[in-house]
C-alpha cells in the first residue's frame, strides 16, 4: 500500500505542483505586457487569463499532493520525522504564498483586465506589484524545491542512499 501511496504521491506532485508553479512565474511578464498599452496587450491579455485560470484550478487540485503525501507518511510510520514535519510546514508556507499572495494579485490583475479603470494609476498600481509578485512567486517555488529535496534525501533515511 505504502508504495501505491507513494507513487501516486509523487505524480500528482508533479503533474499538479509543476504546471502551477510554472504558470505562476509566466504570469508577471504577460500581466506586464497586458497592462501597458501596445499592440501585444490583447494576446497578452488572454495569456494572462490562462495563466490564471491554471494558476487557479491546479491550485485546488494540488491540495491532494499533501493528502496523499500525509497518507503516505502514516502508512510508513514517519509521522513524528523532522524532514517530514519541515515539508508539511514548508508547504503549508507555498499554500498561503500561493492561495493569498499569488492568486490575489492575480485575481487583481484579470479584475483590471476586465473592467478596465478609466484611471492609468489602477493599471500603473498593478504594474508597481508585478515585480513583487515574481518575487513572491518565486519564494513559492523555492518552498517546493526545498520540499523536493527534503523528501529525495529524507535524513535518517533508512534506504541507505
Amino acid at each position: 500500500m505504502a508504495k501505491f501511496l507513494l507513487s501516486i504521491h509523487v505524480l500528482a506532485a508533479i503533474v499538479l505542483i509543476g504546471p502551477v508553479t510554472v504558470a505562476a512565474s509566466m504570469f508577471p511578464r504577460f500581466a506586464r505586457q497586458a497592462l501597458a498599452d501596445g499592440p501585444e496587450q490583447q494576446s497578452a491579455g488572454e495569456s494572462v487569463r490562462l495563466l490564471h485560470r491554471i494558476c487557479r484550478v491546479y491550485a485546488v487540485a494540488g491540495i491532494s499532493v499533501p493528502v496523499f503525501g500525509v497518507l503516505t507518511a502514516q502508512v510508513m510510520g514517519v509521522m513524528d520525522s523532522a524532514w517530514l514535519i519541515a515539508s508539511m510546514a514548508l508547504t503549508a508556507v507555498a499554500a498561503v504564498l500561493l492561495g493569498i499572495a499569488v492568486l490575489g494579485t492575480q485575481d487583481s490583475v484579470v479584475t483590471q483586465l476586465d473592467e478596465p479603470d478609466q484611471t492609468s494609476t489602477a493599471a500603473e498600481s498593478l504594474i508597481a506589484r508585478l515585480p513583487r509578485l515574481s518575487m513572491i512567486t518565486g519564494l513559492f517555488a523555492l518552498a517546493w524545491l526545498i520540499v523536493v529535496v527534503l523528501m529525495i534525501v529524507r535524513p535518517g533515511s533508512t534506504t541507505g542512499a
